[in-house]
């Protein structure tokens, strides 16, 4: 069986010492690029052979690759030209048994200080908001990956001094994946994969593209959070007379500024993998019937506050252990509104009672001395996070209103609630800064432990749902305020970072959050403003867009997730620090489907059904628990690269889990538009 691996280059990457547009739409030229084959024998460091181009003349190929001696192993490459764009395909062929290890570098002829980079899910402009200790420009300016890292197997590169773009993408079946035995150094691989790599090279001062097969990582690999290790660099055995065939496609383009760039890009890897719907046995009903036994199944009630087990839970149990947490992974308020919610739609009595104790509970216990949440509390170690954050507030108030919101279509009152959660937006806009951002933590003494507002957008949210529910202008006005700061800070510096609590870094949080911030406001909003929030929407959904796999990336037999045939499009990686695909999505699908009608753009709500049909795939219902204990327990950490969170690695999950906010993302994800109805569409 051969490997089918195919690629495209374009002239103008390899001559474009001149202007990419125009002038070498139709060209070529080996002297830009360079190539070269490495060959191993077990036991033994590995030999590179620097590679040739021969141009041929009435051949079906384009190039032969030869080496300064012989090699036991031809080199075709074809190249098609398609416009701006370039298909490249490379036909190995081996006349002997051999380990191999292909490496290719186009010249895109910018400066590489001029460039910003885009690798989708994984790099952002140049990783300037992530750590040493994560890959970044801080530890170095060239990086390479292996692909399935990211969310479509590409990588742009973007001169920020002209505008231009030139972009290499992997195409093939992606159909074979092999286990090894070691992480780093020259490993060679157990059995047949389709996994390349990618990247971006500084040599000399000037910006390459960077793609070989099969995969490898430098300067450094990155293993777990916060955890750089050496290179590594796989080589595939080809048995003699068989040919691998490795395919990109090669693109430049023009754009007015990196968000357009990243919108061209999603759109493109959209087009071009034209990802589609996974088939499921589950309807959205039979999820949230499953999912509701962790109602069930999780809540505690010996403990001062009552509240659903969701964080730090082992996965071979799930055993309730003593953490309430408001929000962030812990959803225990927004947990306890849709049980009440599910609970009376289905008649199932226990449901509702068991959300009351927990609402009652928060009421008498839940508040600090100045009135916020306690937001994390440990009853185990009698921890209690002193340090508060503006998104467990915030999502610990915009569960609260919705309950509020529904009591009240019920003809239930809360008072002593609704005075609890004014005082807390009052205390909100005491809080918001003087250029509409929010702390990310602070202490209950307002004083500041982390001014950086890449939060912000969390806030936005409650205080769009409080001006609604407490007719009170001055929330909305806050909530505008918020969204002065996102366009200016993030959106229009396509710079989105630090949402998530327990890393500080790019992230697909930020994003997306700044996308569901800027639609609430558009849902309450009409004429030319509308218009302006819609377009903020837009902007920044491309962003959260790029985290979300358009492609389903190879497992290997052994590795649990292939067994379970796992497909990754839909599935979000987390962020720089955090490499892994989860199922965070919550308001994002409808945030999605009304961009769709709004814009008229099919691919948004196209890529929406994606995600809702792809999150169903590890539903654990009796007999295909999907790798956890309990029924309705949803995987949280899903390790889909060479990536190891605590335990296990690729094709697994970490033997530590937070189903308290899977299950409300899923939730959420299974009950669209909640906000249209709240705010009064």
């Amino acid at each position: 069986m051969s490997i089918l691996f195919r690629k495209f280059t374009f002239g103008a990457l390899l001559a474009s010492t001149l202007t990419i547009f125009g002038l070498h739409a139709n060209s070529y030229e080996p002297s830009q690029t360079v190539a070269s084959l490495s060959l191993k024998v077990p036991g033994n460091n590995s030999n590179t052979y620097p590679l040739t181009f021969n141009r041929l003349a009435n051949s079906n190929f384009t190039y032969q690759l030869t080496a300064a001696e012989p090699l036991p192993v031809t080199i075709f490459q074809k190249v098609v030209e398609k416009g701006l764009k370039r298909e490249l395909t490379v036909f190995i062929t081996a006349s002997e048994d051999v380990y191999l290890h292909y490496s290719q570098l186009l010249r895109t002829g910018y400066r590489h200080e001029d460039c910003l980079f885009y690798l989708p899910g994984f790099w952002y402009r140049r990783n300037l908001r992530s750590p040493k200790e994560a890959p970044s420009f801080h530890t170095s300016d060239s990086w390479t990956v292996r692909e399935d890292r990211l969310s479509a197997p590409l990588t742009g590169i973007f001169n920020e001094k002209n505008g231009e773009s030139l972009t290499i993408s992997r195409k093939d079946d992606f159909a074979h994946e092999a286990l090894t035995t070691h992480k780093e150094g020259e490993v060679v691989l157990s059995g047949k994969t389709s996994l390349g790599y990618t990247g971006f090279e500084n040599q000399d001062g000037v910006a390459n593209l960077s793609f070989g097969f099969p995969y490898q990582e430098t300067p450094r690999s990155y293993i777990r959070k916060l955890t750089l290790a050496p290179a590594v660099k796989a080589f595939q055995y080809v048995k003699k007379g068989e040919t691998v065939i490795l395919t990109w496609e090669i693109q430049e383009n023009r754009s007015a500024d990196y968000s357009a760039f990243v919108q061209q890009m999603w759109e493109y890897a959209y087009d071009s993998y034209q990802p589609q719907p996974v088939q499921s046995p589950y309807t959205s009903d039979r999820m949230k019937e499953v999912l509701s036994n962790y109602f069930t199944e999780s809540l505690v009630t010996d403990k001062p506050l009552v509240y659903t087990s969701g964080v730090h839970l082992p996965t071979y149990d799930c055993t309730p252990v003593g953490i309430a947490e408001v929000g962030f992974v812990g959803r225990v308020l927004l947990n306890a509104y849709n049980a009440l919610e599910y609970g009376e739609q289905q008649k199932q009595s226990d449901l509702p009672a068991q959300s009351k104790r927990v609402f009652d509970s928060y009421l008498a216990n839940g508040f600090t001395s100045a009135g916020f949440f306690k937001e994390f509390v440990d009853f185990k170690t009698g921890y209690e996070e002193k340090t508060l954050s503006i998104r467990r507030q915030s999502e610990g108030v915009y569960a609260i209103l919705h309950y509020l919101q529904y009591e009240k279509e019920h003809g239930r009152k809360h008072p002593e609630w609704e005075t609890k959660m004014k005082h807390m937006l009052d205390m909100f806009l005491r809080l918001q800064q003087g250029d509409g951002s929010f702390p990310r933590k602070f202490k209950d003494d307002f004083s500041i432990a982390d001014k950086s507002g890449g939060s912000t957008p969390s806030a936005t949210l409650p205080l769009v749902m409080g001006y609604k529910y407490f007719n009170d202008k001055r929330y909305l006005d806050g909530a505008k305020r918020t969204a002065g700061y996102l366009e200016k800070e993030l959106i229009s510096k396509a710079d989105y970072f630090s949402s998530t609590l327990d890393a500080n870094c790019e992230d697909k949080e930020a994003s997306l959050y700044a996308a569901t911030a800027t639609y609430y406001l558009a849902l309450v909003s009409k004429g030319a403003e509308r218009e302006h929030y819609a377009s903020l929407t837009k902007r920044a959904s491309y962003f959260a867009l790029s985290w979300y796999y358009v492609w389903d990336v190879p497992f290997a037999r052994g590795q649990m997730l292939g067994d379970l045939g796992l497909k990754t499009r839909g599935w979000g990686n987390v962020s720089v620090e955090n490499n892994h695909i989860d199922v965070f999505i919550f308001e994002f699908a409808s945030v999605l489907d009304w961009l769709s009608d709004y814009y008229k753009e099919p691919r948004f709500s196209g890529f929406s059904k994606v995600i809702s049909s792809s999150m169903k795939q590890l539903l654990p219902v009796e007999g295909n628990l999907c790798g956890v204990e309990k029924k309705g327990y949803y995987p949280e950490v899903v390790q889909h690269t060479q990536w190891d969170y605590g335990k296990n690695g690729k094709g697994f999950y970490n033997d530590i889990f937070a189903p308290g906010w899977t299950v409300a993302s899923l939730w959420e994800l299974y009950s669209p538009g909640r906000s249209e109805k709240f705010l009064g569409k």
